[in-house]
C-alpha cells in the first residue's frame, strides 16, 4: 500500500477512535432530549402564521363557511412584497393557513368546489398557497401550513366522507405538492354551528376519534419527515396556553401532559393544562412551547383595527417573554382585502427586525478569558470557550460530581450591556434548574441576575446597562453535570 494511503487509514482510524473517546467523556442525556425536526425548529426562533381567505372580505374573525368565493379577489396581492416584510422582521419562517375554519382552500384542491379556483383571483387559475411557497422559498425564509380540520362550509362534515374524501385528501396534496414544510399547525378549534352544505346547523364531534390523529400525525412523518407538528400538547410543539405570546418565567421543554399522550402522539383540542405556560420539570416527553399572538387585537384584518398594530417596543417585550424563555414566537399577520399588509404592519415589523439585527450584532464577550471552577476531564473539548464560538452545541461541562461551579469571564475591556444570553446544549437534555450573574463591583461581587430553566435559548434583559468587565456565573442548581454552549453581552440600541 502507498505511503500515502496507509497516513490516510492511520488517521482516519485515529479520528474513529477520538469520537468514540469523546463520546464516552460526553456527559450522559438527561431526560426527554429533542428530534433532530425539533433542533431546526428551535434554531429559527421567530415565524409568522398569515390568514386570508374570504372571512377577511367580510371583516369576521371567524367565517361561518357561507361566503361566496366571489368576493375573494385580492387586486394587488404580492407574495414577495409580504414574505419580504416578514424577512426584514427577522423572521425565519412563515405558516400559511391554506384552509381557515369556513372551509375555503387556498389552493385548487380536488377535494372540494369550495376553493380559489371558484374566485376571480388570477382569473379562476391561482393557486395562493403555492405563490407563498415560491415566494418564502425564494427568501430563504422556510414554509410550513396549516389546514383546518374543522369545515364549516361542507356538507359532510362530521361524517365519515368528510374525513376520508376530503380532509385526508387534502392534507395529501398539501403535503405533497408545496416542497418541504417546517411545521404543520394543528389547532384546537373543532366543530360548532356552521353553513354545512346550507344546512346551518350546529354540529358536533369527538376530535380524539372523529380525525384519527394518529393517522394523520402518520401521513406527515411519511411525507414531510422534517416537519414539525404543532397541536395543543403536541408531538413536536405545544401551545402555550395562551394567545399574548407569552411563555412563563421559568419554561420547560419538556412536558407530562395530564392528557394521555399514546406514543407521544397526543391529539388537539383546546385541552385546559395548566403546564402548558411553563412545562413541566424533569417531563416525560421533550415537547417545547410556540407562542402565538397576532400582530394585531384580531387574527384577521379589520379595518377598525388600523392604528392597533403592535409597536416596535410591544414586539420586543413579547420577543423576550417567548424566544428569550426557550420558546418560539409565532406572529400572525393579516393582509387587507387588496392582498397587502397595511403600512403600519410592514413599518412596524422592519422597525423591530432593526431592534434586534443592532441588538444582537456585537457579543461584547467575544474574545474574553475564562477561569472555571471545574472543566470536565476532556479538557479541550469541555473547555468554557466553547461559549463564544460559532457552534450552538459546543458546550462547557463539568465532571459528572460537579453540579454547582462557577465561571469568571474576563471580558476584553469594560462594556455597557443589558441583555445577558445563556443556552444549553440541548441535544443533552434541559439540565440547568436556576443560576445567577455577578458583576466585580468596587472590588466585590454583585449579584445582577437570575434565571431559571435555561433550555435552548435564555436572554435576561437588565432593567438598566451594566458597565463592566468581568463577570461571573453561578450555577445554583442542576441535578446533572452542566451542558453549557452558548454566552453573550449585547446592548439594546438606545
Amino acid at each position: 500500500m502507498p505511503f500515502s494511503k496507509k497516513l490516510i487509514c492511520l488517521l482516519t482510524s485515529l479520528l474513529f477512535f477520538a469520537n468514540i473517546i469523546d463520546a464516552q467523556d460526553a456527559p450522559k442525556l438527561y431526560g426527554a432530549i429533542p428530534s433532530d425536526r425539533q433542533l431546526a425548529w428551535q434554531e429559527k426562533e421567530m415565524y409568522v402564521i398569515m390568514h386570508f381567505t374570504p372571512t377577511t372580505f367580510q371583516n369576521k374573525e371567524w367565517g361561518f363557511g357561507d361566503a361566496d368565493p366571489s368576493i375573494f379577489n385580492p387586486t394587488n396581492f404580492d407574495a414577495a412584497k409580504i414574505v419580504a416584510a416578514v424577512k426584514a422582521g427577522g423572521f425565519k419562517g412563515l405558516t400559511l393557513v391554506a384552509k381557515h375554519h369556513d372551509g375555503f382552500a387556498l389552493w385548487p384542491t380536488k377535494s372540494t368546489a369550495y376553493n380559489i379556483s371558484a374566485s376571480p383571483f388570477r382569473n379562476g387559475k391561482g393557486d395562493l398557497v403555492k405563490e407563498m411557497m415560491t415566494a418564502s422559498k425564494n427568501a430563504g425564509i422556510a414554509f410550513g401550513i396549516y389546514c383546518s380540520p374543522w369545515d364549516r362550509n361542507n356538507t359532510n362534515y362530521s361524517k365519515p366522507a368528510y374525513i376520508n374524501d376530503v380532509y385526508y385528501p387534502q392534507l395529501n396534496e398539501l403535503y405533497s405538492n408545496y416542497g418541504q414544510l417546517h411545521t404543520v399547525f394543528f389547532d384546537g378549534a373543532n366543530g360548532g354551528d356552521g353553513y354545512y352544505g346550507g344546512s346551518k346547523e350546529k354540529r358536533s364531534i369527538d376530535a380524539s376519534t372523529y380525525y384519527n390523529f394518529e393517522k394523520i400525525w402518520s401521513m406527515v412523518r411519511e411525507k414531510q419527515l422534517g416537519a414539525a407538528i404543532f397541536s395543543d400538547i403536541g408531538p413536536d410543539i405545544r401551545w402555550v396556553g395562551n394567545e399574548k405570546g407569552e411563555a412563563a418565567e421559568t419554561s420547560w421543554s419538556t412536558l407530562s401532559p395530564a392528557s394521555p399522550v399514546a406514543g407521544k402522539n397526543p391529539s388537539p383540542g383546546f385541552v385546559v393544562e395548566k403546564s402548558l405556560p411553563g412545562g413541566t420539570l424533569h417531563g416525560a416527553h421533550w415537547i417545547p412551547a410556540e407562542c402565538d399572538v397576532p400582530l394585531r387585537p384580531g387574527w384577521f384584518y379589520h379595518p377598525e383595527e388600523d392604528g392597533k398594530t403592535k409597536t416596535p417596543a410591544q414586539l420586543l417585550d413579547i420577543y423576550y417573554k417567548s424566544v428569550g424563555r426557550s420558546a418560539s414566537l409565532d406572529l400572525g399577520i393579516a393582509p387587507m382585502p387588496s392582498g397587502e399588509l397595511h403600512p403600519d404592519d410592514i413599518n412596524n415589523l422592519h422597525a423591530f427586525g432593526e431592534i434586534l439585527k443592532k441588538t444582537f450584532a456585537t457579543n461584547f464577550a467575544k474574545g474574553a478569558s475564562f477561569k472555571a471552577s471545574n472543566i470536565r476531564a476532556n479538557k479541550k473539548m469541555f473547555d468554557p470557550s466553547n461559549l463564544i464560538d460559532q457552534d450552538r452545541y459546543s458546550y462547557w461541562a463539568t465532571d459528572d460530581s460537579v453540579t454547582k461551579p462557577e465561571l469568571i469571564i474576563q471580558l476584553k475591556k469594560n462594556y455597557s450591556f443589558n441583555v445577558i444570553r445563556l443556552r444549553e446544549n440541548i441535544k443533552l437534555g434541559q439540565r440547568i434548574e436556576s443560576l445567577a450573574i455577578d458583576n466585580w463591583q468596587n472590588n466585590e461581587w454583585i449579584e445582577i441576575a437570575r434565571a431559571t430553566s435555561i433550555g435552548g435559548n435564555r436572554l435576561i434583559r437588565l432593567n438598566h446597562p451594566i458597565n463592566s468587565n468581568k463577570i461571573r456565573i453561578r450555577i445554583l442548581q442542576s441535578p446533572v453535570a452542566i451542558a453549557l454552549s452558548d454566552f453573550g453581552l449585547f446592548a439594546e440600541p438606545q
